[in-house]
């Protein structure tokens, strides 16, 4: 069952919302709606489960619309961050809910139910309440009833954003798992990179209202289709400056960029993600800048380094392996030279390098 969405736009009084939004999650498929807050991706979810309408627009699955249709003539599964269970329920009464109402056969209950907790693994807890359970266990009582009514698709906005940091992970492999199990047309909202890029095949950005990039996490973080996408997705570090004759200078940094070979001079940002920075204790390469090094971490599975420019103000954050941090012996106060690998240069227009 695919979703297409057409042309949808959505106000909220005088605000826009949605600006002509198309997109599509290919039936089976997981898709991320990624994007900060107010980028319009909870709207967009809730419009194609029919808990909005839009303005102007249509929702298709497969090749039905279902624009006019209410939640439940659509068959959407909906799980919303704040799990939604019934507290005087338990484990199995939450999950056997929908079934209870479309007044299902008790043997047909029975069966279903206990096939879904062993799906979510949470056997042998269904006579448990809300309150006795983990945030991760709740949330997986509320994927098991959305799943429980068969639904066409599932919906899910922020599933674990109410919980801490290593549940979330957790939850995260166990999601991709159970997607590879049951094969759903699945849309998820998040605004982290890291659970999107983890558990999606598809990823749409989203920003102000609009989709600004659709493509597998590979290529969206690879080849960022605009300046927001490369800023949004991760930590980079950003040069400002001008582009003129295949040239991008950028203050600190000057680079090759045939893509402009006009002499008007243009606005340009380049955007460096910290492990494209090397780093060394003499100058290299054609364009190395010299700089002094405020802060190592070399906690995790890389050393972080904070350096600076006295000569431009700069502050720079450059990813080095654990291995080449021993191998440089760095400490604060050192001057060094880093010199970027990969520079992405982006005008208004976003043309990119």
């Amino acid at each position: 069952m695919s979703i297409v969405v057409k042309n949808l736009s959505k106000k909220f009084g005088a605000f826009p919302v949605l600006n002509d939004v198309s997109l599509e999650a290919a039936s089976g498929s997981l898709l991320a709606l990624l994007g900060p807050s107010g980028s319009g991706k909870t709207t967009l979810l809730r419009i194609i489960a029919g808990l909005e309408s839009a303005d102007r627009g249509l929702v298709l699955y497969q090749d039905e619309d279902v624009t006019q249709k209410s939640p439940r003539d659509r068959q959407v599964g909906f799980v919303f961050q704040h799990y939604a269970l019934f507290r005087q329920m338990s484990v199995f009464e939450n999950v056997a809910f929908g079934m209870r109402v479309r007044k299902c056969p008790n043997s047909e209950v029975n069966a279903r139910v206990r096939e879904l907790l062993h799906l979510v693994r949470l056997e042998g807890l269904e006579h448990r309440y809300p309150s006795q359970l983990s945030g991760g266990q709740r949330q997986r009582v509320a994927l098991a009833r959305a799943l429980a009514v068969q639904p066409r698709i599932l919906l899910l906005d922020e599933p674990f954003g109410a919980l801490d940091a290593k549940v979330r992970q957790e939850l995260r492999q166990w999601l991709r798992q159970l997607h590879d199990e049951i094969h759903l047309t699945t849309v998820f909202v998040t605004h982290d990179q890291e659970e999107a890029f983890e558990v999606a095949d598809r990823v749409a950005v989203m920003k102000g209202g609009q989709i600004e990039q659709v493509g597998t996490p590979q290529e969206v973080f690879d080849r960022p289709a605009s300046g927001f996408v490369m800023d949004f997705l991760g930590n980079v570090n950003v040069f400002h400056g001008r582009v003129e004759n295949g040239m991008a200078m950028l203050g600190a940094l000057n680079v090759a960029y045939p893509e402009y070979p006009h002499s008007e001079s243009r606005i340009a940002t380049a955007y460096v993600r910290p492990h494209e920075l090397e780093i060394e204790h003499y100058p290299f390469g054609s364009s190395s800048l010299v700089v002094r090094v405020l802060q190592v971490n070399p906690a995790g599975s890389v050393a972080r380094v904070r350096v600076y420019s006295d000569e431009f103000g700069l502050a720079l954050n450059v990813d080095v392996s654990l291995e080449r941090y021993s191998e440089l012996r760095l400490n604060p106060g050192d001057e060094v030279y880093v010199a970027a690998r990969r520079v992405r240069v982006f005008m208004p227009q976003d043309y990119v390098i």
